[in-house]
């Protein structure tokens, strides 16, 4: 009974340790998943800012094209897929540059 009771009051010791290791581990994960992503995001947002007419993209959906004109109000833009076919996206849906080859990973 006495061992009992020994083993209980040693293992409430222990709470601040456990704290400090869940921080640790939060800020690690911060550290390497959300700031990256972050990261990420706004790269994208500020290309998606600086469209223009002529500049070659590529959609969320995968289309590539051409940038025809940037209605800013509307927040859309149009974009030639093929010789005399216009399609309107919206600015948010478009991810990256197709003039900018991507490296193998």
């Amino acid at each position: 009974m006495n061992t009992m009771l020994l083993a209980a009051q040693a293992a409430q010791g222990g709470g601040m340790g456990v704290f400090i290791m869940m921080g640790a581990i939060l800020v690690i994960f911060w550290l390497f998943m959300v700031r990256p992503q972050q990261k990420k995001q706004k790269k994208i947002r500020n290309f998606q800012n600086s469209l223009q007419e002529g500049s070659r993209i590529v959609t969320g959906g995968g289309i590539h094209g051409t940038v025809k004109h940037v209605n800013i109000q509307d927040d859309t833009v149009d974009i030639e897929i093929a010789r005399s076919v216009v399609i309107t996206v919206s600015r948010g849906y478009i991810f990256e540059n197709a003039s900018v080859q991507m490296p193998n990973a």
